[in-house]
This record gives C-alpha cells, sequence and structure tokens, in this order.
C-alpha cells in the first residue's frame, strides 16, 4: 500500500514511523515532511497548505491512502478534494472540520446537545466585546473562533488583559480573520486532560488518555503554545470519568452531528477540563494531537493502519487496540523566544547519542537536513519521548536523552510530567 502523510511535525513523524511498521506499508511518502520522516518516509516537497498539488500529487503517485496530520487542510478541505477524485484520505470532510475550525460552531453544538462545557458568548463586534467584559469576574477565556496554530487562547487575568486580548484578535489582526470573530467564556478551574477517539460515523474506539503541557515556561507560566510535553496516561483520568464521558460528550456530540446531516469519519480529539463537578470540554479537535501522538503511538501495540483503514470504511465496531501498559513522557525541545521570535538554522548534536538510551524515540519536528547537517527550522525542533514501568522512570529516561541534545538557544520545560496532581 502506498501512504502519503500530510504535515511537517512531530505528530507527522510519529505516524510516518508507526505507520512503517505495518506490514501492508509497501511506500510512504511525507508532504513536506522533516529530517525525521526522510528516515521512514520519502520527503516530497510540497506544502500542507498546496492542496492542489497535494492531490495532484496523490493522483499521479496511485496514493491508496492519504493520512492529513494538521488542522488547516482539513479545514480547507484536502478530504472532500481526494473524494472528488476517488482517493481514500483518513480526517474528516471541511463540514466535520468545522468542529475545530470554528470555535463558535462547536460551542452552538455543544449547547444544542446540552454537552458540558464553559459559559460563553460569542462577539463579531469588538466594541460589543469589550463592553461585555465589563461585567464579567476574572480571569476569562478569550479565543478566536478560528485556527490560530494552538495559540489563539488567552486567558486574561484581568480587564486591561481583556480589552489587550480582544484589541489585538478583533482589531489589529494578531491571528487574521481567525480572530476576527470571538469566543468570551468563563475560565474553568481544574486539570487538563487529552482524549482521542477514532470515529467512523456512528461507532468510536477510545485511545489511551495523555496530558498535555501547553505553556511555554515552566510551572504553566509563559504564554501558550503547540504544547511543550506530554505524558500517557494521564493521571487523573478514571473509569468514572470515562463513563461519563462517553454518555454525556461522546454519544451526544456524534447525535449532534447527524442531525446536522454530518457524517465524521477520522480522530476527534477533545480537550478536556478535569473540575470539581466532573469533566467539561475545553475545545474539539478533529486530528492527531501534538506533542500527544507522540506520547501514544509508541504505547500503541496494535497496528495503526487497519485502525485507520476500519475508521474510513465504517468498520471499528470489529476493532479492539492493545496498548503497552507502560508510561511515556515526551518533552519537547523548542527554538530559543518560541512561542514569539526565534532564530533557526542552529546545528543540532547529539541525536545519535540520545536514540540509544534504552527506550526513547526522538521525533523530528521543524528540522531539516543541510549537507548532511540537521539543522532548526521551527519553533518546536524535536520530541523525546521514553516508556518507562512508571511515569517517574519514563520521565527520568526522557530528560536524560535530552540532556545529550544540543544545539544554540536551545529550550525545554523541565518539569514535564513532575508534580502532576489529581
Amino acid at each position: 500500500m502506498k501512504i502519503l502523510v500530510i504535515g511537517s511535525g512531530g505528530r507527522e513523524h510519529a505516524l510516518t514511523w508507526k505507520l512503517g511498521q505495518s506490514a501492508d506499508a509497501e511506500r510512504i511518502f511525507c508532504a513536506p515532511g522533516n529530517a525525521g520522516t526522510a528516515e521512514n518516509a520519502e520527503n516530497v516537497s510540497i506544502s500542507a497548505g498546496d492542496l492542489k498539488a497535494l492531490v495532484r500529487f496523490a493522483k499521479e503517485n496511485r496514493i491508496d491512502l492519504t493520512v492529513v496530520g494538521p488542522d488547516d487542510p482539513l479545514a480547507a478541505g484536502i478530504v472532500d478534494l481526494l473524494a472528488a477524485e476517488k482517493l481514500r484520505a483518513f480526517g474528516p470532510t471541511k463540514s466535520a472540520a468545522r468542529i475545530e475550525a470554528s470555535k463558535i460552531f462547536a460551542k452552538e453544538l455543544m449547547r444544542s446537545q446540552k454537552i458540558p462545557t464553559a459559559e460563553a458568548r460569542t462577539f463579531s463586534d469588538s466594541s460589543e466585546a469589550l463592553h461585555y467584559c465589563e461585567k464579567l469576574e476574572f480571569p476569562v477565556v478569550i479565543k478566536a473562533d478560528g485556527l490560530a496554530l494552538g495559540k489563539g487562547v488567552i486567558v486574561a487575568a484581568d480587564r486591561v488583559a481583556a480589552r489587550s486580548a480582544i484589541d489585538e484578535m478583533m482589531n489589529q489582526g494578531r491571528f487574521g480573520d481567525a480572530g476576527r470573530r470571538v469566543v468570551i467564556e468563563d475560565f474553568l478551574r481544574g486539570t487538563e486532560c487529552s482524549l482521542h477517539a477514532l470515529v467512523d460515523g456512528s461507532n468510536y474506539r477510545l485511545l489511551e488518555s495523555a496530558r498535555d503541557h501547553k505553556r511555554a515556561l515552566d510551572g504553566d507560566q509563559g504564554p501558550n503554545t503547540g504544547g511543550m510535553g506530554a505524558f500517557s496516561p494521564a493521571n487523573n483520568w478514571t473509569k468514572k470519568l470515562q463513563s461519563k464521558f462517553e454518555t454525556e460528550i461522546m454519544q451526544p456530540l456524534l447525535r449532534g452531528f447527524m442531525q446536522k446531516g454530518i457524517t465524521f469519519h477520522g480522530l476527534l480529539y477533545p480537550g478536556l477540563i478535569i473540575t470539581s463537578e466532573g469533566a467539561r470540554v475545553l475545545e474539539f479537535n478533529c486530528r492527531f494531537g501534538d506533542p500527544e501522538t507522540q506520547a501514544l503511538l509508541p504505547r500503541m501495540k496494535s497496528d495503526l493502519l487497519p485502525l485507520l483503514e476500519a475508521t474510513i470504511d465504517g468498520n471499528l465496531s470489529k476493532c479492539t487496540i492493545e496498548w503497552d501498559t507502560r508510561a511515556a513522557v515526551t518533552v519537547v525541545l523548542a527554538s530559543g523566544g518560541y512561542p514569539g521570535k526565534y532564530e533557526t538554522g542552529k546545528t543540532i548534536s547529539g541525536l545519535d547519542d540520545a536514540a540509544n538510551v534504552e527506550d526513547v524515540q526522538i521525533f523530528h519536528a521543524g528540522t531539516k537536513r543541510v549537507e548532511g547537517e540537521v539543522k532548526t527550522a521551527g519553533g518546536r525542533i524535536l520530541a523525546v519521548t521514553a516508556l518507562g514501568s512508571t511515569l517517574e522512570a519514563a520521565r527520568a529516561r526522557a530528560y536524560d536523552a535530552v540532556s545529550r541534545i544540543h544545539f544554540v538557544h536551545c529550550h525545554y520545560r523541565r518539569d514535564i510530567a513532575l508534580s502532576v496532581t489529581n
């Protein structure tokens, strides 16, 4: 089988790495890929946003399955374009991808199905949003309606911060069209948890739980990022929570899709917060998480490829997923300054030494190979994942590997999976 993976991050490296272990994976391409995907796939110099070129490549090379990594091409309708050419793809249609592409759409759907989430108001006029903030108790959460690389969520501690966030999003165009409309919602207190579910339209299979670290700095300080690390399984997830999650969130959500005439095929990834009253939905995503995928796939003992095919074909009810019982910890190494301004082109050393640490897998993100050397080429550079018999053992192993990798202005959090509470 010929497979095309779309994207260039650590998630896409993890996907090519896992799919490459399947006996049915004859040849894997990654567009555009990075220095790491080149070890598991053939990189193709087509950006994830060039939909026409991607479809043309898939058609000309007779790709049997396209796996879409990032959210942007899903929101732009890459799956619809591939289907029009009778090409198989893993991911939701443009209509279904609105669950992530529009936070307003997601809020309205949750409200209609009584899915537990924060109380919220939506605004398309900045003056109305600013007036509303004058009546609120703080902190509040201000979200750009559209996709913003995981950075479009601002927790405003006071009115000054709220006014600044609204002005930047709605008037100054900080996130372009994605921030022209905003959602202002109550701040929920608790601990976050990431759930992934393969959904075939009417059936679903939950993957193992994970927890992400979104803030740039230790102690959950600094701005939000795409994710600075993750671990699996989540230590705040219980069987009781899962039972309620299925009856109060997953089943109503699928019912809501059906009522709107939407059939969802792909990966649904709700970000949850565990409050004193139970799980509440912070957001819905419709693709594999990053960096959660880098923590989950090393724990997956089952072959990923038939699971993706069953998701497309509506056969998930026949599937089971086997997991490694060990814990996984993923630490992200980023360019200094990320998620703000940063420099690229820095030489990375120590990769082979780090890869020799037992039960460690290194996933590349913002990297490229130049004249035989691996260089930095983005904000998040690498994701170092380790397995261990306990969370503590996995964490120690991951940081052992991290300590062997070097590049100028390397930045990473030193508290991933440390002192996490229930």
